[in-house]
């Protein structure tokens, strides 16, 4: 490999890891600090009613995503990958501002809530374009027989950050006393946030296009929105299906777990981390591993294993953590999970990547990503909730997931197998 191209690889994945541990790392800690945002930010006479309040203002960002997906979708298929990533990240890094240093409800009244709200709907249209234009990119710096390894850093890095931020929510959470973590506590893991930002636009604004990005805008006429949906139907709700299943693990399984642990297992609020820590150091490790398999078995076979084992092992294990609660328990139910599920997430980026030509990846990415986000998952947890409510039920949790486990079967089984096939390549416009 050519040192420049090798020089254009290594700053993709830096460039993808770095947003995608900002954006993930962002959303875990809103997660996590849910039950402290609620009773500061959303204050009502009822505990159930002030989570689901907060619970919708995690939520409300998602109805921005599908609209800063496409948008910024298009801006990557025609300004490059770079411009939108840059740009992706100033506005990432403004969502997280806004949210570090709101005033509490008692401060200055209703604003308090609105505040919060801008923060997440500008968060929210932001990671709309993070997704579709970092695993184009990932995917394009990509020797083609290496696809897989270089999409898994996608989720690898979501992993990554999700584990940070259980570390820092873990480590705040059990070093500040109540009343410190509701007075300011809360706060730090933002403020760290912001860090990120400024490495992140550095590396952004320093990277190359790449070759096939270039070719596909010299060779290929540029394509309206309308024409996305029209030519590419198929792709676009086999991709929205596949990514149910993620986003059901990830917003119910991760972000919800220490409201979950707390709230209806009455497990200690710190120590739930433990199991987040242990979960997401797994996929941390193991999806590069499974993004490098599917390159030599294929993905499609790889993500079907994966999630049907999923499918069958969560209701006995979540029945076996209700009999009992302990963070034992948690920690195994949670290490199995990730054990099993990333087969799913390793080949994830490649697989939804390859159903779209490079004139149009980053579009057709975002719409897929960031609907079946919008509709599946940033409502999870407050779903969740009230499942939980009506139901009675502390199982509840699992029947959301394995609804979005077998919508993902479904989809993934109806995608054709494009292991050997380069779409780069194959369809590019005469």
């Amino acid at each position: 490999m050519a040192p420049a191209s090798k020089n254009l690889n290594t700053r993709a994945v830096a460039a993808a890891v770095v947003g995608n541990a900002l954006e993930w790392y962002d959303f875990t800690v809103f997660g996590f600090m849910t039950v402290v945002i609620a009773d500061l930010f959303f204050p009502t006479s009822s505990d159930y009613s002030s989570l689901l309040l907060a619970t919708a203002s995690f939520g409300v960002a998602f109805f921005m995503r599908p609209i800063g997906g496409i948008v910024l979708g298009l801006y990557a298929d025609r300004a490059g990958r770079k411009a939108a990533l840059t740009l992706v990240m100033g506005l990432m890094t403004l969502g997280i501002l806004l949210l570090a240093i709101a005033p509490p409800y008692s401060a200055i009244g209703i604003g308090a809530p609105i505040i919060i709200v801008v923060g997440r709907l500008l968060q929210g249209f932001s990671a709309g374009g993070e997704f579709g234009s970092s695993t184009a990119l990932l995917i394009e710096a990509a020797p083609f027989s290496r696809r897989g390894f270089y999409g898994s850093w996608q989720m690898a890095s979501q992993a990554a950050a999700l584990l940070i931020g259980a570390l820092v929510g873990a480590a705040i959470s059990r070093g500040l006393s109540p009343e410190a973590l509701k007075s300011w506590g809360w706060r730090v893991p933002f403020i760290l946030g912001l860090l990120i930002g400024p490495i992140g636009i550095y590396i952004r604004r320093h990277l190359r296009d790449s070759e096939a990005f270039l070719h596909a805008k010299q060779t290929a006429r540029r394509v309206t929105l309308r024409e996305v949906f029209k030519d590419h139907t198929r792709e676009i709700f086999c991709g929205l299906g596949a990514v149910i299943a993620l986003t059901a693990t990830v917003y119910v399984f991760i972000s919800y777990l220490p409201t979950f642990a707390v709230k209806q297992l009455k497990l200690p609020y710190a120590e739930s981390f433990y199991a987040l820590i242990v979960g997401n150091t797994l996929l941390t490790v193991l999806s590069p591993l499974a993004g490098a398999w599917s390159d030599k078995i294929g993905r499609k076979g790889l993500s079907l294993w994966s999630l049907g084992l999923s499918l069958v092992l969560i209701y006995p294990l979540f029945s076996w953590l209700a009999a009992e609660p302990s963070i034992t328990r948690l920690i195994i139910v949670q290490a199995t999970l990730s054990v099993t599920l990333s087969g799913y997430y390793g080949p994830f980026g490649a697989m939804l990547a390859e159903l779209f030509p490079a004139n149009v990846r980053s579009t057709g990415l975002s719409l897929a990503y960031n609907m079946a986000v919008m509709l599946f998952g940033g409502f999870g947890p407050f779903i969740v909730t009230w499942l939980i409510k009506t139901t009675g039920s502390p199982l509840a949790p699992t029947y959301y997931v394995m609804a979005g486990l077998a919508l993902s079967l479904v989809a993934i089984a109806c995608i054709p197998a494009q292991r050997h096939v380069d779409l780069d390549a194959q369809r590019q416009p005469t």
